[in-house]
């Protein structure tokens, strides 16, 4: 396979097109935008709007297969493409079509006997029968970074919520109360071959994800579950690709599903350093037909930790991000955006116990105060 087109142009089609260089494989991204991060690396772009089926279908005559790096398509017109035998999808539509919608897809997890919270539609604003305060309420469509998802603690927020979105489908889910975020990384190949990384703990703020860690304490139970739950979906779905898939962990040892995303995903941008093949690698090798690569560590432990706008500005940080970089096994990423409030604009991940010096029980101790510190820098 010579090329790949990507539906997106953002800083995960830029981080993929780094790893298809690796393997000797070009991308071409459609993305609406000339300044999008990905196309300084990608060979050739159409510039359009994501969900733009004609511009997706020019697409399709510049590369032997299409992926996506996010989810806001238009799936109807691209299942028409791909009905005329002119453009191949992976992952194949048909594993997309349950899961774009959140409320289809809390349906087909709870269809195919996989752990979610208690859910229901949100069709006016009072809570459906057998809910209490507080719930969560989410947009079924085109929520990301926190946007679309909200924690609701009474009734007068959620008629004001209810009345500030009328147009809005919205589902409501029971509130968990977790001991932990996790996250797997999973993909499979063409072969039906499913392989998990190891499981991540994430950290959010305001439903945003600021740092992510590799966990040296999770019991063998919960790990067993975790990657249970990756490998069952994946192959119900007939994926091709790899999916992000965020879980609750209860400090009963419970698991659930919180959301699936059919594509890399920010907790798994720590694999580029710390993994013996990325996330991004992985996706390629998946849609390219190759043999899916290993996803061991390859340290101790690591943490990444998201650089955030925190201020509306044309600033490239540099001294910001030199400080940062002075860090022994530190990587930054620089997405060359320009900063809004709450936006991504790059990632910083450390690596912990590279040089073995520390005891395992130390890990998570140095990986928390690594994260400190570069927040501090960051946001000082």
């Amino acid at each position: 396979m010579k090329r790949i087109g990507v539906i997106g142009g953002g800083q995960l089609a830029w981080m993929m097109a780094s790893a298809a260089q690796e393997l000797g494989i070009e991308l071409v991204v459609q993305t609406p935008h000339s300044d999008d991060v990905a196309v300084s690396l990608a060979a050739e772009t159409v510039l359009a709007d994501v969900a733009d089926v004609a511009a997706t279908a020019k697409l399709a005559t510049k590369c032997d297969v299409i992926t996506f790096e996010n989810e806001f398509v238009d799936l109807d017109g691209l299942g028409k493409l791909a009905a005329t035998g002119d453009a191949c999808f992976l992952p194949p539509l048909s594993a997309l079509a349950p899961l774009l919608d959140k409320y289809t897809q809390r349906c087909y997890l709870r269809d195919l006997g996989l752990p979610v919270p208690k859910f229901a539609l949100l069709e006016q604003a009072e809570l459906p029968p057998g809910f209490e305060f507080p719930v969560v309420v989410k947009a079924r469509r085109n929520g990301y970074d926190g946007q679309g998802t909200f924690i609701i603690k009474d009734k007068s927020a959620l008629e004001s919520l209810y009345h500030r979105y009328p147009d809005t489908p919205f589902l409501v889910e029971e509130f968990v109360n977790f001991d932990r975020e996790l996250a797997v990384i999973a993909a499979r190949g063409v072969n039906g071959d499913v392989v998990t990384y190891p499981i991540l703990e994430t950290q959010q703020e305001n439903q945003v994800c600021r740092r992510v860690f590799t966990i040296e304490d999770l019991p063998a139970a919960t790990i067993d579950t975790c990657n249970s739950i990756a490998s069952k979906l994946l192959t119900s779905l007939g994926a091709v690709g790899i999916f992000g898939i965020e879980l609750f962990a209860t400090a009963d040892g419970k698991v659930s599903v919180n959301e699936i995303a059919p594509r890399t995903h920010n907790s798994g941008h720590l694999t580029i350093e710390a993994c013996a093949t990325s996330q991004f690698s992985q996706l390629i090798r998946a849609v390219a037909g190759l043999p899916l690569g290993s996803t061991e560590l390859t340290c101790g432990a690591a943490v990444m930790v998201n650089l955030l706008g925190y201020e509306d500005s044309q600033s490239d940080y540099l001294s910001h991000r030199q400080q940062i970089s002075a860090i022994p096994n530190a990587y930054v990423h620089w997405y060359g955006k320009q900063s809004r409030i709450g936006r991504k604009l790059g990632h910083v991940t450390i690596l912990v116990g590279a040089d073995a010096t520390l005891d395992r029980q130390d890990y998570r101790i140095q990986a928390a105060a690594l994260a400190r510190q570069v927040e501090t820098i960051w946001y000082t």
